[in-house]
């Protein structure tokens, strides 16, 4: 009698539906999908072999005597802010505070995020449980130093080793979190399961996703207060290495308070999503997001030295008189019976806003540089005008948006443009991972817009349209972005006029974003060529403008097409800030790379800060590939 295949034992003992996924013991599913024939069996052979092998690698590289990890604990800050002052630090936090607190409020909001099965959980636990336990076995036993600090060596001079035993011994604080690991992985899976039929089946038991992570992220915060990571730091120019202590009281309580921030954020979010103003909330956290990036780069970690003068005399009443008038004249040019007049004066406002940059270019009159990107601003929403033709309560969103639009630019544009009252060590205002993911960030925020409008003018009946999309496209698309932030950043300044500069960090940011751009329009430009004839047909059928089709039916459903790509762009936007250095900025990469292995107390180390720089970025990107594969199933992309 022939043995039954796994599979059709499970079903037949589970009794599930065929359409369904069996549920494997551990033995038939390494049989099934490991061991199913011999050609499987060698080649799963062989690849136990190599990650052994490149296992043992890694953790004889990281756990190296040789390794001096010093550097990187000392060196925190700096791969973080680089060279932002201490006695300002708070500044860091306070942000810091803001972002994790918009993040819990934002989490409590806007989603049920689900639940993670217990046995998972557990076999998670276990599973780090048994790695640690196979890392501490696998690792090479650790060479013997002696009393004069040096390595003690064999006669033929290779280094003397500790036994297997010993080392072992050594390692026992990993041991002790291996068995925790193992342990509570077991306790929870015996007690969320249930012999059935004399195998293990599980409950449909999950605890709260939320809940989790939130009680993950006490724990590592936690150990912050029980486990002697030592306290490694330069204070005032001089080095301190105290090893065996817990980090500094400065370091605790600030991950502290921002774990309960996250909490109480969150509570605030469900109870608001459970409230008649969830849809302000979800509007007002959006909005946010937004603007928080440009508010606390420039504002918060600035500390601009505003001059109240100034500012009554000038800034405020520009800002009132483009938001009053402004919001004036566009609700004028979304009367029912404005006609022709309004795409005249739309025209002939483009025309003056692009008159007023031509002019500041050949310095034939001054004006401030909020002004003439206000009358642009303009010119732009009374082209948008005729889509708000109709009902009052549009034609007021329109104004009502301009008001915050003018609001808001004006607020940061009066405080970039003021000097700063941080106390700087060096002439960068902020570097490490804080530059990397401001760059990100914004180049993200500011391309996906453009990408938009490059992708619908791409695809437009209107040639002229069309033939500068391609244009723009291509030309981007066809060099490397190294060559596209060096001309940002060192030739387009030779052809401003005089009185006019481009800082550095303004010249990458939008040489980035226009490169960025360029590919991001390619990808949502696939999502624009999966909709098909018939939709474009129903939405003319029922009457829908130009605009409203493209907003309300095509571009969500190109959007949702385009996630993984859009995706893939972001995480390239984010790794590609490494060449940032190229060009003289100090990202987190070049301060691992250059400005740790230039001090004198760790001359030339670079491996250690690379590393962790790697990890990082592996961190981030891995972060944003899980989201992205949770958003792709809740809107049900690659579903029949």
């Amino acid at each position: 009698m022939s043995e039954e295949d796994p599979i059709s034992v499970a079903l037949k003992e589970e009794q599930v539906s065929p359409n369904e996924a069996p549920r494997l013991s551990v033995l038939q599913w390494f049989r099934t999908n490991l061991f199913s024939n011999w050609a499987n069996a060698i080649l799963t052979v062989l690849g136990l072999v190599a990650a052994f092998l490149m296992l043992r690698g890694v953790l004889n590289f990281v756990f190296s005597e040789n390794r001096e990890w010093v550097a990187v604990r000392t060196n925190l800050r700096a791969l973080m802010t680089l060279s932002y002052p201490e006695s300002q630090y708070v500044r860091v936090w306070v942000a810091l505070g803001f972002v994790v607190g918009l993040a819990g409020l934002s989490a409590g909001i806007w989603s049920d995020w689900g639940g993670v099965p217990v046995r998972r959980l557990a076999t998670w636990l276990m599973g780090a449980g048994a790695l640690i336990a196979i890392c501490v076995i696998v690792r090479e036993p650790s060479v013997i130093i002696g009393t004069d600090g040096k390595v003690v060596r064999t006669i033929e001079g290779s280094p003397l080793r500790e036994s297997f035993v010993d080392a072992m011994f050594d390692r026992s604080s990993w041991w002790i979190a291996a068995v925790i690991l193992l342990a509570t992985g077991a306790g929870l899976w015996s007690r969320f399961s249930r012999p059935v039929r004399g195998r293990w089946r599980r409950l449909r038991s999950e605890l709260p996703i939320t809940s989790v992570v939130f009680v993950g992220i006490g724990l590592v915060i936690l150990s912050l207060w029980v486990v002697p990571y030592g306290h490694y730091a330069f204070v005032d120019g001089t080095y301190i290495a105290e090893s065996g202590t817990t980090v500094a009281f400065s370091t605790q309580m600030p991950w502290t308070v921002m774990w309960v921030l996250l909490g109480l954020a969150f509570l605030v979010g469900r109870f608001l999503r459970s409230s008649r103003y969830v849809g302000m909330a979800k509007g007002g956290s959006n909005m946010l997001w937004l603007i928080s990036p440009f508010a606390l780069f420039w504002v918060v970690l600035r500390d601009p030295a505003l001059d109240y003068g100034h500012v009554l005399s000038t800034d405020l009443p520009m800002g009132l008189a483009f938001g009053l008038l402004g919001g004036a004249l566009l609700w004028l040019l979304t009367r029912n019976n404005i006609g022709e007049i309004g795409r005249i004066t739309a025209t002939a406002l483009l025309v003056f806003a692009v008159f007023n940059w031509v002019a500041a270019f050949f310095g034939w009159y001054p004006m401030l540089q909020k002004a003439r990107i206000s009358f642009l601003l303009l010119a732009l929403a009374a082209l948008l005008a005729p889509n708000f033709i109709g009902e009052v309560a549009k034609r007021r969103q329109l104004v009502l948006g301009w008001l915050g639009v003018m609001a808001l630019v004006h607020y940061l544009a009066t405080m970039i443009n003021t000097p700063s009252t941080v106390d700087l060590q060096s002439d960068e205002f902020l570097g490490g991972l804080g530059l990397t993911l401001f760059v990100a960030v914004i180049v993200v925020i500011l391309s996906f817009p453009l990408g938009v409008l490059l992708a619908l003018g791409r695809t437009s009946k209107f040639p002229i349209f069309r033939m500068l999309s391609t244009s723009y496209i291509e030309v981007i698309r066809g060099v490397p972005l190294i060559s596209v932030l060096i001309f940002f950043s060192v030739m387009v300044p030779l052809f401003l006029p005089d009185g006019m500069e481009l800082a550095e960090l303004a010249a990458v940011l939008t040489g980035y974003t226009l490169f960025s751009a360029a590919y991001l329009a390619e990808n949502v430009r696939g999502g624009l060529q999966s909709i098909t004839k018939g939709q474009y047909e129903a939405a003319d059928a029922i009457g829908l403008t130009s605009a409203q089709r493209t907003g309300f039916i095509v571009l969500p459903q190109a959007l949702t097409v385009s996630i993984p790509q859009l995706v893939g762009q972001v995480i390239s936007s984010f790794k590609e800030t490494s060449l940032l250095a190229i060009i003289g900025l100090f990202d987190f990469l070049r301060v691992a790379n250059s400005v740790i292995p230039a001090q004198s107390e760790f001359m030339g180390v670079k491996r250690e800060g690379i590393l962790v720089v790697a990890m990082i970025y592996f961190f981030f990107n891995f972060i944003i590939s899980k989201y992205s594969q949770r958003l792709e199933r809740r809107v049900g992309l690659g579903e029949r």
